[in-house]
């Protein structure tokens, strides 16, 4: 398998950013990836005690499709966050601020509007990652996979509306599933593969529209019993990982 695209996601629901290379740390996501979110208002979650919650409590695509239609730019060198609406001037606002936190929460719940419960907080908590699932992780996604789903579906997908941190090609379909419970090497850096993907809603969302257009869990419990596409991956050995690096397990020949 060989990485074609590496992706973090600054702000929960927010623009994609693509990564020439990065430097993934031992149990830790990619750098900067899902760093931010809007907590809704009713949301239990506390910054002071940054604990992992479900999506729902969040700004997510799952529930509001609206938020494909920003377009996002996180600079981390000075923590200024650039957002651009499709019909309104762009909005660019410090993170580092309780000031700039609380003028990109009011952004983002008035381009929810009624989809905003309560007063919206954008929230940050050192050391806390907002991923969809409790375990630190790295997501991959083999292109193979995606194909077969198209194929089978008779639709052309937009790889990015399942917002996974690395895309590998090469093997056949489904053939991360077979590196459940096993180490690969990742370019400069060493994984281990915990859980398949069990896809949501949110893959139902155009990434260029909003427009909810497909339905990937659907057509994946239909033409292959179930609703999974891509693995995570745990961080055990940290390194540099870049565009065309090779992804391979450390066991045989898995992915043959």
């Amino acid at each position: 398998m060989r990485v074609e695209h590496i992706y973090r996601y600054p702000v929960k629901g927010l623009t994609a950013e693509a990564l020439e290379e990065v430097l993934l740390s031992p149990g830790e996501c990619l750098p900067h990836d899902r760093r931010f979110a809007l907590a809704q208002g009713d949301s239990a979650f506390d910054p002071a005690a940054p604990a992992w919650v479900q999506k729902r409590h969040f700004g997510c695509l799952m529930a509001n499709a609206r938020l494909a239609l920003l377009h996002s730019a996180f600079d981390p060198q000075t923590g200024i966050l650039a957002i651009r609406p499709p019909d309104a001037p762009p909005l660019l606002a410090s993170t580092r601020t309780e000031a700039g936190r609380v003028e990109i929460g009011a952004f983002l719940a008035g381009f929810l509007g009624e989809e905003a419960r309560g007063t919206p907080r954008f929230v940050e908590a050192p050391g806390h990652n907002f991923t969809d699932v409790a375990a630190k992780c790295v997501s991959i996604i083999g292109l193979s996979s995606l194909h077969a789903l198209e194929q089978r579906a008779g639709v052309t997908l937009d790889p990015l509306r399942f917002r996974a941190n690395i895309y590998v090609s090469g093997s056949t379909p489904w053939a991360e599933f077979d590196l459940l419970g096993q180490e690969v090497l990742l370019g400069g850096a060493r994984l281990r593969v915990f859980k398949r993907i069990v896809r949501c809603p949110a893959t139902e969302v155009n990434p260029d529209t909003a427009e909810r257009d497909a339905a990937p869990p659907k057509w994946l419990r239909e033409h292959f019993g179930h609703a999974d596409l891509g693995v995570y991956a745990e961080v055990l050995e940290g390194g540099r990982i870049a565009v065309g690096d090779a992804l391979e397990p450390t066991q045989g020949d898995l992915l043959h």
